[in-house]
């Protein structure tokens, strides 16, 4: 079967869509990534989406028009993907929808505890229009069981690179930054994964204010500035890096107000607007080594590790230097999830494919150990065309 996978991140960029062949009855499907498309979104839907990400106020008319508008422009992108590809036939779409809303960790509302999330984007949609099957709205049955409703990509990452004699561990440099950990020879039992704080997020954020690009291309200007230690090392004591797994991020933690409190602390030091993006490049690379020091060193012995990377954040070469020099005293062996037959920036949604095709067939696509979940659950909701 030939899945396609949708995905658009806390980025809010854009749309990936990954067309995915995934075959096999037995225990673990094999997975192969056949094509992968990318389509920005119109420069005022996304001004939109991250004020609702970011929290601003929003009527209701605004986001159930945000949430259908969002269906048509991932049936647009489905469609054009297909007249690109007309040689492979489609057979079921996984979207995984646009997040403006997670709150993994349990909160007061109304006098009760609960977790909650919302992805937008109509799937009646999305099925009407390429006639269809869709499966959306993965997150919450995961939430339902006790889980934070992420991550959800381990089961792809272990059935892609579990290996019986070495360690895999799989960091996503996406706008949040997360990592899945496959010990040599695990089940999946034994899988585990967490955010590690933000990824390209906080960098885009300094960007786009700073000197209003909307990223920082090859980390021309990180590579120029001065990193400020005590800035680093300051927001490195917060909770949620000290916070052991499972854990899950997002805008609600590394937004806008996260980037002008980060903005105005450099500030504060005298630092020159690269400086600012310099030592935002470097928080993510040594939030990302904390992680590693803290959570996965105890853990990963008596084998040697590759640490693959994958998302937009490979095309930083200064975000993978900084990895590189950081994670040298771990001795870890670092490489491209493109060396492993997964090409890095369609990993997310070629994920998404995978679990679309798991429900599809009615199996459990969360791992516990990733998401803090009671059991195992069969994700998302199937909208017929």
């Amino acid at each position: 079967m030939i899945v396609a996978g949708i995905m658009s991140g806390t980025s809010a960029d854009g749309i990936d869509v990954a067309l995915v062949r995934i075959t096999g009855s037995g225990e673990y499907p094999r997975i192969r990534c056949l094509a992968l498309e990318s389509f920005k979104f119109p420069k005022q839907l996304r001004t939109h989406l991250l004020a609702a990400m970011e929290g601003a106020p929003q009527t209701t008319a605004d986001l159930a028009q945000m949430h259908w508008r969002l269906g048509e422009l991932y049936a647009d992108a489905v469609i054009a993907t297909l007249q690109r590809h007309p040689q492979l036939h489609v057979s079921l779409i996984g979207c995984h929808g646009q997040t403006v809303y997670h709150q993994g960790q349990p909160m007061k509302y109304l006098g009760k505890p609960m977790r909650c999330t919302w992805q937008l984007g109509e799937p009646a949609v999305i099925a009407a229009r390429t006639d269809l099957p869709v499966v959306s709205d993965f997150r919450p049955a995961d939430i339902a069981v006790g889980g934070q409703g992420a991550p959800l990509v381990p089961i792809f990452d272990y059935i892609c690179f579990r290996h019986a004699r070495r360690h895999r561990v799989l960091q996503n440099l996406g706008g949040i930054g997360n990592c899945t950990v496959i010990p040599a020879n695990a089940t999946p039992q034994q899988v585990f994964a967490f955010d590690t704080g933000p990824g390209n997020m906080l960098i885009d954020a300094c960007m786009q204010q700073l000197f209003s690009k909307p990223y920082d291309r090859n980390g021309s200007v990180a590579r120029s500035g001065k990193v400020l230690q005590p800035v680093i090392d300051h927001h490195l004591r917060e909770d949620f890096f000290l916070a052991p797994p499972p854990k899950s991020a997002g805008r609600e933690q590394y937004g806008r107000h996260y980037a002008d409190s980060f903005i105005a602390e450099c500030r504060r030091h005298r630092a020159r607007t690269q400086d600012i993006v310099a030592t935002a490049t470097a928080l993510t690379a040594d939030s990302i080594c904390l992680a590693c020091e803290k959570f996965l060193k105890p853990r990963l012995t008596s084998a040697p590790t590759d640490f693959v990377l994958s998302g937009g954040g490979t095309e930083n070469s200064t975000l993978l230097t900084m990895l590189r020099e950081r994670l040298l005293p771990l001795r870890y062996k670092i490489s491209l999830s493109d060396d492993f037959g997964v090409p890095s920036q369609s990993k997310e949604a070629a994920a998404f494919a995978l679990l679309a095709w798991l429900t599809w067939r009615q199996r459990t696509g969360n791992l516990p150990t990733a998401t803090g979940a009671a059991r195992p659950a069969i994700l998302g909701k199937i909208t017929h065309a």
